[in-house]
């Protein structure tokens, strides 16, 4: 495991990036982009589940515009207030800038065969349908994207295969506005979603409070069968 560096594309400097490298080479690579907590423990976790199946997994730290480094979890009420505080405070317009940037480095690093896709849980996974609509991503998967419903109008736009998966209890996704992404994405090509019943937000959060693991199990399944089949 490594931490490369990623050169902004605005030119506002430099940030961070979490590499866990598979066995193999000419693997697909991953952008893995992080929930609030930033990249931490549970991120870092998820990239090694990846590279142990055979891709390459980049996770960039996105927070570095706010604070550098930011490595908190889920089990207590000060580090819930720093990680709203920071999402509140996050330009998500950027941060799609600095995923693709990251995109494109991943597509180039020693050890991967040119296909990169990017992967994204709860602001991820909101970031992640923005990568699918905005980006050349050759594959996205979003785990339980918050506020997605606000995306549906560019969702025209994805020319890849999108996978969403949603929580049936998503305390952060009130049920009219998971509606209204299933009722935008049904029959569209190449994008399919899946929603687990009895779950809610962060099903699939290693190591987090909510954690299911049949859901996640599930879950994990469907997404590694379209990673390997688009991304080798």
């Amino acid at each position: 495991m490594a931490t490369i560096s990623v050169k902004a594309a605005d030119g506002a400097g430099e940030f961070s990036a979490y590499v866990a490298k598979p066995a193999a080479e000419k693997a697909g690579a991953v952008v893995v982009i992080q929930e609030i907590f930033g990249v931490n423990g549970s991120l870092r976790a998820t990239c090694d589940q990846l590279a142990a199946m055979g891709f390459l997994a980049v996770a960039p730290d996105l927070f570095w515009r706010l604070e550098p480094g930011v490595d908190i979890t889920d089990k207590t009420d000060a580090e819930w207030q720093k990680a709203f505080s920071l999402m509140q405070a996050f330009d998500q317009d950027k941060g799609v800038e600095d995923l693709r940037a990251t995109l494109t480095l991943a597509r180039a690093l020693p050890g991967g065969n040119g296909r990169a896709g990017a992967i994204g849980f709860c602001l991820g996974g909101r970031l992640a349908v923005m990568m699918a609509e905005r980006s050349d991503a050759d594959v996205v998967v979003s785990y339980y994207g918050v506020g997605i419903d606000g995306l549906m109008g560019e969702i025209g736009q994805v020319r890849k295969p999108l996978l969403l998966h949603i929580a049936e209890q998503d305390e952060f996704v009130p049920a009219a506005a998971r509606e209204r992404v299933l009722a935008a994405v049904t029959g569209k090509p190449g994008i399919s979603a899946h929603v687990y019943p009895g779950v809610g937000h962060a099903f699939a959060r290693v190591g987090g409070v909510h954690y299911d693991a049949r859901a996640a199990t599930i879950a994990n399944g469907r997404t590694a069968e379209t990673l390997a089949a688009v991304l080798g």
